[in-house]
């Protein structure tokens, strides 16, 4: 963004990514949204984990990135075939090697320079090996062309990972166990010149075993050998078998051309990204943005292969009836933003999201919703049930095509009769009884020895962010309850989606954590209590971050806190508060909070609508400066320009909602709070035909404050709109000004809804 410094400004809107190894690209040459993605951006983490830079079609089965420790590290593992999970293991490697070279192993170990990555294409050259590599993928295959220096006997050497291989008349086929089993990725892998020999390679004294032409067993390899200083090769891969992994190849690719493979999926990201267009603002701004856009289709992954999907919910493949099977989901990052957005630009995807999630859970024995789901299953981790909250945003923003009881049903199980306990999947035990009696999860005191043997060692009890997590699910499960006519369940979950107020200290405004006896955890501090993560209470995040975890009632949250004046005087210090330690201790104890102004920590999921709130207390000049320093400050076109782990469209999707001037702060609330756009004029491509244009007139760096707006052509004077104000096209109007108009959107009247103040049926 380099708002401070017009020359800097200039020159980013000149050069294309070149801090980031990329390449040097002029401004003219940028003519299509894909042009503006920079995979690089935030490649460097702050702490934890940084963003990759991943080579993909949207949201596909085959996803690759550079397989190296981090961005700084000079070396490349080989060449990637597949990552199986987002930020995780891949399966698979091949390595090319001249003729000359004599030490063989199973991956090789590559200095590389001159890469290039765009979201549809991957090139390399391997500088002491003089080995030039050029990459395209499709949906669930992908191709090679591997140009040596060299003539002679060259080599290419196939890793298993971890399964088995064997050589075929052209290639190779096999499959990997992923994780610990059962689910398996199966590859066929072809190559245009004919192999002049194949063997398994021995580990032990580097050599070939043209004997052996079959390997299996971790890390084991097979070294196929060709005349010529070419290699072109393509491959599928599958998740149901060899056979299809051959069917997925010859239905995507019938050519050994990677420019022609690339074009077509240039393509198809030009589709995907120019659903929004942007115009006005820095072309640094336009980066970030479809960057940030891009990030957000590297998940759900479509898994379906011709009309079958295999499962790892019951290890079965099944027919997907005609709707797309999709998975690879972290609920709890994504519910927030990322699928709220999926609702308005791609609502057909998100319908078929919403019936995997059903499958999958009518293919466990127990039948509870998923919270992480992946290829090798619902993984469980963090806390919560929040997929009630994707399927209830969902319906009550006009999505059907799912069987809303079929999803309650999971949900509630999910909810009632599965552990609270975070990052486990286990029946109630004695703290979810006590939570259904008592409407909150019970603490330990300090140097309490844990006696709950289901409680993971690790993670804790996480005992407010798990009762502020399940009031927010209970409110979403209460609402599908009345939509299906349930009464008794409707009243039952809206009363528990109360629960917060049982560990509200009216002393100190905090949601404190309580023992069994109902007493309040003492001495505490709300930013270091807790211990690592600050997960003996919280999660993550320390107090100053859960002071705010009620996303479905801030309206109840400003009586408890007792008027909209100390509302946002607290909301206030939270930007302000110190660390009240040196960096290297604070983060030490909680890494995941990056980003930090003040308390409030931008890198971390749990924050991401906190600067909205002042919406709902009469200051929406606040949150308009907020959005805009917070953005400017933390989301950059360069290495570290994402402050902590991005999630696989998590993070990002704050970025694209708060650039185009509104967010929804409550999913299941058919609602958005408004901003601040970044952008004179935005257009959302709705998949009916409609435009949804957000026009800021005067807006700049400095005119960030809304003077006056009108929503389809009527005045508008308040900080929200509706859904159904849009959902056929719309026309948001806002004029910009450089001072905060104070006037505007501040009644008292006119505030976002919430459970306790005029929310949308």
């Amino acid at each position: 963004m380099f708002r401070k410094i017009q020359s800097i400004v200039l020159l980013g809107a000149f050069l294309f990514i070149t801090s980031c190894g990329g390449p040097v690209e002029k401004l003219e040459n940028r003519t299509d949204p894909v042009d503006y993605v920079n995979p690089y951006m935030g490649n460097i983490s702050h702490l934890l984990a940084p963003t990759f830079p991943t080579i993909h079609l949207p949201n596909s089965m085959l996803r690759v990135y550079p397989e190296r420790r981090d961005y700084t590290c000079d070396l490349i593992a080989g060449l990637p075939v597949i990552v199986t999970s987002h930020r995780g293991s891949s399966a698979f490697n091949i390595s090319p090697v001249g003729a000359d070279y004599t030490k063989l192993v199973p991956v090789v170990d590559y200095t590389y320079d001159n890469e290039k990555i765009t979201p549809y294409r991957y090139s390399v050259f391997f500088d002491e090996e003089k080995i030039q590599v050029d990459y395209a993928p499709s949906h669930q295959s992908g191709i090679y062309a591997i140009i040596f220096e060299e003539d002679g006997l060259n080599k290419l050497i196939v890793n298993t990972r971890n399964g088995q291989l064997e050589a075929t008349e052209n290639g190779v086929k096999g499959w990997q166990l992923i994780g610990a089993g059962p689910t398996k990725v199966y590859l066929y892998l072809e190559t245009e010149q004919v192999m002049k020999n194949v063997g398994a390679l021995d580990k032990k004294i580097s050599s070939i075993n043209y004997k052996n032409t079959s390997v299996e067993g971790r890390n084991e390899a097979l070294v196929l050998e060709f005349n010529g200083k070419s290699l072109n090769l393509r491959y599928g891969i599958s998740f149901i078998s060899e056979e299809q992994a051959k069917k997925n190849l010859r239905r995507e690719i019938n050519t050994y051309d990677v420019d022609n493979i690339a074009k077509i999926g240039r393509g198809k990201w030009n589709d995907v990204l120019g659903k929004i267009s942007v115009s006005g603002g820095f072309e640094n701004d336009k980066t970030v943005f479809y960057t940030s856009l891009y990030r957000i289709y590297e998940r759900m992954i479509n898994i379906s292969e011709d009309g079958n999907y295999y499962s790892a919910a019951d290890n079965t493949v099944h027919n997907d009836e005609g709707i797309p099977f999709y998975t690879d989901d972290w609920i709890w990052d994504t519910y927030r933003a990322a699928h709220p957005l999926r609702i308005l630009v791609d609502p057909e995807m998100e319908t078929h999201m919403i019936n995997s999630y059903i499958r999958m859970a009518q293919q466990t024995k127990e039948g509870w919703m998923p919270t992480f789901p992946e290829i090798t299953g619902d993984s469980h981790r963090m806390n919560g049930n929040h997929a009630v909250a994707v399927v209830w945003d969902a319906y009550c923003k006009g999505l059907r095509g799912f069987d809303l009881e079929a999803a309650y049903n999971a949900c509630k199980g999910a909810i009632m009769e599965k552990s609270l306990i975070p990052w486990t999947r286990v029946p109630n035990t004695e703290l979810d009884v006590f939570y259904q009696e008592k409407g909150y999860f019970p603490a330990l005191h300090e140097r309490e020895e844990e006696y709950i043997k289901e409680v993971v060692r690790g993670e804790k009890r996480q005992p407010v962010a798990v009762t502020l997590g399940t009031c927010y699910d209970d409110w979403c499960l209460s609402q599908i309850a009345k939509e299906l006519g349930k009464e008794d369940d409707y009243d039952y979950f809206l009363n528990r989606s109360y629960n917060y107020r049982t560990l509200y200290n009216e002393e100190t405004a905090f949601f404190h954590p309580k023992d069994k006896n109902g007493n309040f955890i003492q001495p505490f501090d709300y930013r270091f209590s807790g211990g690592q993560g600050a997960r003996d209470y919280y999660d993550e995040n320390n107090g100053w971050t859960y002071r705010w975890d009620v996303p479905h009632n801030p309206a109840d949250l400003i009586k408890l806190m007792g008027s909209p004046k100390i509302f946002t005087n607290n909301l206030d210090q939270t930007f302000r508060e110190p660390l009240g330690k040196g960096k290297y201790q604070f983060y030490a104890q909680l890494p995941d909070q990056t980003g930090n102004v003040g308390q409030f920590s931008m890198a971390n999921e749990p924050s991401l609508h906190i600067p909205y709130l002042y919406n709902y207390a009469g200051q929406p000049w606040k949150t308009q400066k907020r959005i805009r320093t917070l953005l400017n400050q933390w989301f950059r076109n360069d290495l570290m320009g994402v402050p902590g782990d991005e999630d696989g469209g998590g993070t990002s999707a704050f970025v694209v909602f708060s650039a185009m001037g509104f967010y929804p702060v409550t999913p299941g609330s058919p609602t958005y709070n408004i901003g601040s756009p970044l952008f004179e004029n935005i257009k959302i491509k709705l998949t009916n035909g409609k435009i949804v244009e957000i026009e800021a007139k005067n807006c700049s760096a400095e005119n960030k404050y809304i003077q006056s707006a009108t929503l389809n052509g009527i005045e508008l004077n308040q900080p929200w709109f509706n859904h159904r104000d849009i959902e056929n096209g719309g026309t948001l109007v806002l004029v910009m000004g450089n001072k905060a108009n104070k006037d505007w959107g501040s009644s008292p009247d006119n505030v976002p809804p919430s459970v306790e103040k005029n929310c949308p049926e």
